[in-house]
């Protein structure tokens, strides 16, 4: 395993397993997965389709949790009740996902001030962090308008925006070009790379060894098992 590359453990995965009962059979997803990842690294998880690296995607987000092991996140052990899971989960992550996940009957505004509506900020505040997140995205000039009223590059950069919104210890990025064309696509990877060089945590998921290049670590997935997990020397752009 790597060791980790900038001192401040922010993941640390131990011995987990994830098993799906269905019915009479039972189905292991992760297979004694251990891993560990330190503030500020940009990491790539990467496995075809079945690999397990959605499973472990939701762990990491606090959306599922072990069968079997331990997942300490930000010196937090997320063995505990859902409400508390959830707390944790809004505070620690950031999610950028494919499609999106915007609200249609919202504006820009609206959408990126969800996270902070759901940690009970001020309003004064929540307003003012949402403004300072779409400047970073680059569109202040779209406010008010909805998302059937962007591109799918402003969509994802919408997301981005109300990924960053909460200040999180993690952004995790679940294919986050998957929906877009390539120009657009690279794009959005720039901006997490840049994201990254600011000292944001991203980690990435993703079924493309293309698109997992841009990460500075790749780890891959293949049979609910840890194949492999090494520095990328080869980023591109580097």
């Amino acid at each position: 395993m790597t060791d980790n590359i900038k001192g401040e453990e922010v993941i640390k995965i131990t011995n987990l397993d994830k098993v799906y009962n269905m019915g009479s059979s039972s189905f292991k997803a992760l297979d004694d997965v251990s891993l560990s990842i330190s503030k500020g690294e940009y990491v790539a998880i990467v496995g075809p389709s079945g690999a397990g690296k959605s499973t472990l995607m939701n762990i990491i987000g606090c959306l599922d949790t072990p069968t079997e092991g331990e997942y300490i996140l930000d010196g937090l052990n997320t063995k505990c009740s859902d409400n508390k899971l959830a707390e944790i989960r809004n505070k620690k992550i950031g999610f950028i996902f494919q499609n999106y996940n915007l609200l249609p009957k919202l504006n820009i505004m609206e959408n990126v001030e969800l996270p902070l509506l759901y940690l009970g900020y001020p309003n004064s505040k929540i307003r003012e962090k949402a403004k300072e997140a779409i400047e970073k995205v680059g569109l202040t000039s779209h406010i008010k308008h909805k998302p059937s009223e962007l591109s799918g590059g402003q969509m994802q950069r919408v997301a981005i925006a109300r990924a960053l919104v909460t200040d999180p210890q993690i952004i995790l990025a679940d294919e986050p070009t998957g929906a877009l064309d390539s120009k657009t696509g690279k794009e959005v990877l720039k901006m997490l790379d840049d994201l990254n060089k600011e000292g944001n945590t991203i980690i990435m998921i993703t079924h493309d060894k293309e698109i997992a290049s841009n990460a500075k670590r790749i780890i891959t997935v293949k049979d609910g098992k840890i194949q492999s997990d090494s520095l990328n020397d080869c980023e591109v752009g580097a």
